[in-house]
């Protein structure tokens, strides 16, 4: 294990952004020495011109798995003239330990004060651990997009576009793929499965990684009569019915995704001359919401809603909970107030149709997003009046 003794790490702002680069793969490496010696590293920063928060610290585990993140708020960070300081904190807690508990529980988290990350050091941990266990996958290997879906077949299209991605070495519950680029530029694709308490566990765990971009990529029951099986569907807002986030988030606050990224799925959309509809998506945790018919249309009617599926907006709660930027692009499988429900032999026709062109569209639209927003983009829509210190895009 690390003794306490264990040499600090002091980086001063430069006007050189080499130097300053070469500065934050410096600290990444320090981080790494320290966790792997059995201590949380501890980043101390120091803003000269902040008057209300100018000594900023927090606690970090498992820096490896964020390394690409890390290297960028670091240069952010001696770029606007900050020093920063990498030391030894505490012991790490080990996952077995029946004290990690204590320090899991958000409840006590105090959201209301400056600090240097959004999550605790135990709960980065915890939740990197389970991430690789659902997925099959190392965190290391997780790209900055990442799209989300609850068919195999979006999975094999994936594996065929990109044939040397990385890919799960035995089976799991929620298995990844991962198209790696340079800089964890490439994509990442997780079949969540079916309905909201997995993709609620998947980005709980995923927010960890600081991603770019979260897009679900899935189908949906279309509602309204000029809508064809086969048509796209594009969120401008959710209906939330599927209750696994309503104690944390409550429903009276607003969620809609990420213009900047609308606008680029809808482009492709045009572009490839598809049919699509842009409107507020139905999210259910009742699969059989057909057994309960007369609450659920009243409900449809109220909201407007234009599809209705069972994790759209479970994963953009999520997005806006823990600041990433979302979108949900969904396909039109079957028409259940229309007499086409989904049925086995139509659905497998329409699922051969469809599945290249939809992962296509959202894969262009993301390259384009990452040309024009190699750092992120800008996400002021969803952050805090109390950001972390290490937020993100601007």
């Amino acid at each position: 294990m690390t003794t306490k003794s264990q040499s600090t790490l002091h980086l001063q702002s430069s006007k050189d952004q080499n130097h300053n680069h070469q500065q934050a793969l410096t600290a990444c490496d320090k981080m790494n020495e320290i966790f792997s010696g059995g201590y949380y590293p501890k980043i101390t920063v120091t803003r000269s011109w902040s008057e209300h928060n100018p000594k900023i610290e927090g606690e970090f585990a498992r820096p490896d798995a964020i390394r690409w993140y890390l290297i960028r708020e670091f240069k952010k960070l001696l770029e606007d003239g900050a020093d920063v300081t990498i030391s030894p904190s505490r012991p790490a807690i080990s996952l077995n330990d029946p004290q990690l508990l204590e320090s899991l529980d958000e409840d006590e988290w105090d959201f209301t004060q400056k600090k240097m990350f959004l999550f605790r050091a135990e709960r980065i941990d915890l939740s990197i651990d389970r991430l690789e266990h659902y997925t099959g996958t190392s965190a290391e290997d997780f790209q900055r997009y990442i799209l989300f879906t609850n068919y195999d077949m979006h999975m094999q299209v994936f594996k065929d576009r990109f044939p040397d991605c990385v890919t799960p070495s035995h089976p799991v519950q929620m298995p990844a793929y991962h198209y790696k680029q340079e800089n964890n530029m490439g994509f990442t694709l997780i079949n969540v499965g079916v309905g909201p308490s997995n993709a609620k566990t998947c980005t709980d765990h995923v927010a960890v990684l600081r991603p770019d971009a979260m897009v679900m990529v899935g189908h949906c029951g279309g509602l309204r009569n000029h809508q064809e099986i086969g048509d796209f569907v594009l969120a401008s807002d959710y209906m939330r019915d599927d209750r696994v986030l309503d104690d944390l988030l409550p429903l009276n606050v607003p969620i809609t995704p990420t213009h900047l990224m609308n606008l680029h799925l809808e482009d492709a959309l045009k572009e490839e001359n598809m049919s699509y509809r842009i409107g507020t998506v139905y999210t259910t945790s009742n699969r059989n919401w057909e057994f309960t018919k007369k609450r659920t249309v009243s409900e449809i009617h109220v909201s407007r809603s234009i599809a209705i599926d069972m994790e759209s907006a479970t994963i953009a709660a999520n997005g806006f909970r823990y600041r990433i930027p979302h979108a949900t692009l969904l396909c039109v499988s079957d028409k259940p107030l229309h007499g086409k429900p989904k049925l086995s032999g139509a659905a497998q026709s329409f699922y051969q149709n469809s599945k290249e062109r939809h992962l296509e569209m959202v894969i262009n639209s993301l390259n384009r997003i990452k040309s024009n927003y190699p750092d992120g983009l800008p996400n002021a829509s969803i952050r805090a009046i109390n950001e972390p210190l290490m937020g993100g895009g601007e």
